[in-house]
């Protein structure tokens, strides 16, 4: 759990740090850089099972992501609203999703995964995913 918040937090502190020694408005924008790197922004996450049956269901994609993951959060930033469009899950909570990001990444827990259609893409260029969603 405190693994998830780590980057938040070092964001947030240096952004105090900062502020206590070259003014307040360092803090407000390290405070939303904290924000941006938590958990918080990120669609709610299911399991991996669960995402697979409704993607099975209703054809859409999955992204599979970890919290502090920069690429991750560029992904989030640009999909915008349209992230609703797909089913999100946490792999450092579903050990089941971080089995099948190394399954199709070639062992690794390369992250931001997303299946489309069936089809694995690892790290995929945010533009053309919030094209095909």
């Amino acid at each position: 759990m405190v693994r998830r918040w780590l980057l938040a937090a070092v964001v947030l502190m240096l952004g105090v740090v900062l502020a206590l020694t070259s003014g307040w408005p360092f803090l407000v924008g390290f405070a939303a850089l904290s924000v941006a790197a938590s958990p918080l922004v990120f669609p709610r996450s299911i399991p991996a099972a669960e995402a697979r049956r409704r993607s099975a269901s209703d054809g859409r994609a999955i992204v599979y992501w970890r919290p502090g993951c920069p690429f991750c959060v560029r992904l989030r930033a640009t999909l915008g609203v349209r992230s609703r469009r797909a089913y999100w899950v946490d792999i450092w909570r579903d050990p089941d999703g971080a089995a099948a990001v190394r399954e199709v990444a070639d062992g690794n827990e390369t992250v931001p995964t997303v299946i489309l259609a069936g089809r694995p893409y690892v790290n995929p260029d945010p533009r053309w995913l919030r094209s095909a969603l």
